[in-house]
C-alpha cells in the first residue's frame, strides 16, 4: 500500500533547508568582508634616490659684541676762589686792671717737674775689677777672723761652700748682699752677715771711672778636727 506524499510537509522541510543555506552564505560573506585585505599598487621606492627637500642648514657665525666704550674722564672743575678779604673790625677789650708807668709786671715762674731718677748701670765684668784691700788672701783672712760657725751646723756636722752675691758701689761700699747658693743650718745667714760688715772694697773701674760691680764670692765652712 503506497503512502501519499504530503506537499505541505515537503514545503516546510525545504524552507528550513534554504534558511540554513542562507545563514551559512551570509556568515561566509561577513567573514570574507572583514578578513579581505587590499593593497594599493605601487613600486618600491629607493630612498637613496629620493630628492632631499630639506633646506641646507646654514652655520651662523658667533656674533662678536664690540667692547664697551671707555668711561668718560671728567676733568676737575677749576673754581676760582676770590682773594681773602681783610675784615677790619675793631675789637674792644675791657680790662679791669689799671696799668700805669709805675706798675711792675712780675715774671711768670714755671715750676720745674720732678727730675727723672737715673738708674746707674751695674757691671758684671769691668776693665779694672773691684778688689778687697790687700787682695783675696786678705779677704779670706778677714772672713776667718770674723766668721762664727753656727751651732746648729756644728751639731749636725754640716760643711760646704756658701756662694754670696753682692754689689761693690762706686765708693767701695758692699751692698745688696745675698746668698745665692747655700748649705743651710744658719751658714747662709752667717756668710751674709760677715760680708755686710766687711771693710770697703777698692771700686771697679770702667774707662778710668769708678762704676758699680756685681760680684760672687764663695765662703767655705769647714769644721776643725
Amino acid at each position: 500500500m503506497e503512502l501519499k506524499k504530503n506537499p505541505k510537509a515537503d514545503l516546510t522541510k525545504k524552507s528550513a533547508l534554504f534558511m540554513n543555506i542562507g545563514l551559512t552564505v551570509s556568515l561566509l560573506l561577513v567573514i570574507v568582508a572583514f578578513e579581505w585585505k587590499t593593497y594599493e599598487g605601487g613600486d618600491l621606492v629607493d630612498l637613496g634616490q629620493v630628492a632631499d627637500d630639506f633646506e641646507d642648514i646654514l652655520e651662523i657665525p658667533p656674533t662678536e659684541q664690540p667692547p664697551p666704550p671707555p668711561p668718560k674722564i671728567q676733568l676737575p672743575e677749576i673754581i676760582e676762589v676770590p682773594d681773602e678779604e681783610e675784615i677790619e673790625e675793631e675789637v674792644e677789650v675791657e680790662l679791669d686792671v689799671e696799668i700805669t708807668e709805675e706798675t711792675v709786671i712780675e715774671d711768670i715762674v714755671f715750676e720745674e717737674g720732678p727730675e727723672e731718677e737715673v738708674v746707674e748701670e751695674v757691671f758684671t765684668i769691668v776693665e779694672d775689677p773691684a778688689e778687697f784691700p790687700g787682695g783675696l788672701a786678705a779677704f779670706y783672712k778677714y772672713v776667718g777672723d770674723n766668721m762664727k760657725y753656727p751651732s746648729q751646723a756644728r751639731r749636725m756636722g754640716i760643711e760646704g761652700r756658701v756662694y754670696v752675691q753682692f754689689v761693690v758701689d762706686k765708693d767701695g761700699t758692699v751692698t745688696e748682699v745675698q746668698a745665692v747658693k747655700g748649705i743651710g743650718a744658719g751658714c747662709d745667714e752667717e756668710a751674709e752677715r760677715v760680708l755686710q760688715n766687711c771693710p770697703k772694697f777698692k771700686p771697679g773701674k770702667q774707662r778710668g771711672r769708678p762704676v758699680k760691680q756685681r760680684m760672687v764670692i764663695p765662703i767655705v765652712f769647714k769644721l776643725s778636727n
